[in-house]
């Protein structure tokens, strides 16, 4: 070891001594050149550091452990209601199932059914399907002429001519040379026979009574004829009233209105009678 000069341990001693840490001269004596250096103790560490590496796959590396799985989102408010609420037992099912009829059933018993009309004009009604194909379902007219605005009333001022019209048809007036059925005074013009189309003679299709009751219905219902005025209200009431004595006569085989007599009513009144032909004088007399 090189040999430090004494000023400079002189140096040392004194700045040690100025700063509180005393006298050191044992500590500070440099070992005699003679005594030969004591090696130093070797650690464990610097053992290890100093023992070859041992040879051999690295170590693994333990993987991470998973992260631990996110909470559950909780469920709407009205799910949960859901859940809670309670179930409809099974046997009630069959019972809930027939509400719908029962509730139908109470509104039909509560409500006022419509008006259905009685006596010839109710029979009239149901008839007169086979006569909308010609003269439409409200009588507006088509391929026959229209009875809707009086226009029936014009032509047969008389229900008697109509009568007689809709039971021997248009053939039946040109067997028997009637050139215009009808008024021939009528306003607008008269009717020819067969001038539009041929009609049906209903008189092999129908009863008589049936004819009175579908010629009711086009005159009162589909016509516009009033039944309260002075005009119609003596032929409403004998032929077309519920109570009509001519429809119930002819309706109980006890008239029959293809012969010439007449039938004397209950209140005196005679009606023409219906026949072949028209009645002279008639407005459906074309002679």
């Amino acid at each position: 070891m090189t040999e430090i000069p004494e000023h400079l341990l002189k140096r040392s001693r004194e700045r040690r001594s100025a700063i509180g840490k005393g006298d050191d001269d044992a500590a500070a004596t440099p070992a005699s050149d003679s005594t030969p250096a004591k090696p130093a103790a070797s650690t464990p560490a610097a053992t290890a550091a100093a023992a070859p590496a041992t040879t051999g796959p690295a170590p693994r590396t333990p993987a991470p452990a998973p992260a631990a799985p996110a909470p559950p989102k909780p469920e709407p408010v009205y799910v949960q209601a859901a859940k809670k609420r309670r179930r409809i037992p099974f046997w009630a099912m069959a019972t809930l199932s027939l509400m719908p009829v029962w509730a139908f059933m109470y509104v039909r018993s509560v409500t006022e059914g419509t008006e259905v009309a009685e006596g010839p004009l109710g029979l009239g009604e149901e008839i007169y399907s086979s006569c909308a194909s010609c003269h439409g379902a409200a009588g507006g007219g088509g391929v026959g002429y229209a009875f809707s605005g009086e226009e029936v009333l014009k032509t047969f001022p008389h229900i008697e001519d109509q009568i007689r019209y809709v039971y021997y048809g248009t053939e039946g007036y040109n067997a028997a040379d009637v050139e215009i059925y009808g008024n021939p005074d009528r306003e607008g013009g008269p009717h020819v026979t067969g001038n539009l189309g041929v009609m049906p003679a209903f008189g092999g299709q129908l009863t008589q009574y049936e004819i009175i009751a579908v010629v009711c219905h086009e005159r009162y219902t589909l016509g516009g004829a009033d039944p309260t005025s002075e005009e119609w209200e003596a032929e409403y009431e004998t032929w077309c009233s519920e109570e009509a004595p001519a429809f119930a006569a002819v309706q109980g085989g006890v008239y029959d209105y293809t012969d010439d007599a007449p039938l004397e009513m209950v209140d005196g009144q005679d009606i023409q009678p219906v026949g072949p032909e028209a009645v002279p004088g008639s407005p459906g007399d074309a002679g």
